[in-house]
């Protein structure tokens, strides 16, 4: 059975359209990701570390000498197909932030400036309970959790209808948001 059978046999659908890529927290490790799938698409950078790019996956037995690579034997979306946006509690655009941030090669962020520059963060959900060194003026207000989820709701909407993404994740840099997977799940619907 070769690996297209195998993918019909499990139900997995092809990638097909734009994947939205939505970021919770826009710092040094978002930067980073965004810069980098940029750089990758302009054929600045090659996608070293990324399992999904040049990572392979046995098929059978070791002797049987079957590894494809993980994006011709999975329907990934290519990474021309990512689309991406986020939340933050500070008003700094991508640009600003990797600058800030330090981690990338200064002239890399600014060969890819203007890309950067176009993804603005949205204001985030944020308590001060939760974390308490560290405040920033791109809060949503919300009279409980549930109004404020429901702000989240219409940004993914929003960003699904101005970006013409087929469908969306969340990733969170921040290392926060829900414990339960069903829970991050009905936020995006």
């Amino acid at each position: 059975m070769d690996h297209t059978d195998h993918r019909k046999y499990h139900g997995i659908h092809p990638a097909d359209g734009k994947l939205g890529v939505m970021i919770a927290g826009m710092g040094a490790v978002a930067t980073t990701f965004v810069a980098g799938v940029e750089a990758i698409r302009r054929g600045l950078a090659q996608p070293v570390g990324s399992l999904t790019q040049l990572g392979t996956i046995r098929l059978g037995k070791r002797t049987d000498a079957r590894s494809p690579k993980i994006r011709d034997f999975l329907p990934l979306a290519d990474l021309n197909d990512l689309v991406f946006t986020g939340w933050d509690i500070f008003t700094d655009d991508m640009y600003a932030a990797a600058s800030k941030a330090g981690v990338l090669d200064r002239e890399l962020i600014d060969r890819i400036q203007p890309f950067l520059e176009s993804i603005k963060p949205l204001p985030a959900v944020f308590n001060r309970n939760y974390v308490r060194k560290l405040d920033g003026p791109n809060v949503k207000a919300g009279k409980n959790r549930m109004h404020l989820a429901e702000q989240l709701r219409a940004d993914i909407r929003e960003f699904k209808r101005s970006s013409g993404a087929s469908r969306c994740l969340r990733s969170a840099a921040d290392r926060g948001g829900p414990r339960r997977p069903d829970a991050a799940q009905r936020l995006c619907t």
